[in-house]
């Protein structure tokens, strides 16, 4: 499990919102973003990982420890981006190819 907690941003000013504005993402928090195939850090306090998806929840691209002021590559297989605490992607083994699945309560 990547984050037992993960707010969806599938709009243009939840998307544009993101995590700014926030001191830090818990440990089991997370910010699904879609449509998505890059983020930027720009004006962000803490670093996080990113993990980008296709439709279907295929991992598509990883980018560990995505630091302030700094941007994601951009994956144009991707459609959305889970963004998580540090270290999330190294701890859970996460790896491209992986099928991740989202559950809504």
């Amino acid at each position: 499990m990547l984050a037992e907690k993960l707010r969806i941003a599938d709009n243009f000013f939840l998307r544009l919102k993101g995590l700014l504005f926030t001191a830090s993402l818990p440990p089991g928090h997370g910010l699904f973003i879609s449509p998505c195939q890059a983020i930027h850090m720009m004006g962000m306090a803490y670093a996080i990982d990113c993990v980008f998806v296709d439709d279907a929840g295929v991992v598509v691209g990883l980018c560990p420890e995505v630091k302030p002021w700094k941007l994601s590559p951009l994956f144009s297989r991707a459609r959305g981006c889970i963004e998580l605490p540090a270290g999330t992607i190294a701890a859970t083994k996460t790896e491209v190819g992986d099928l991740l699945e989202i559950k809504r309560k």
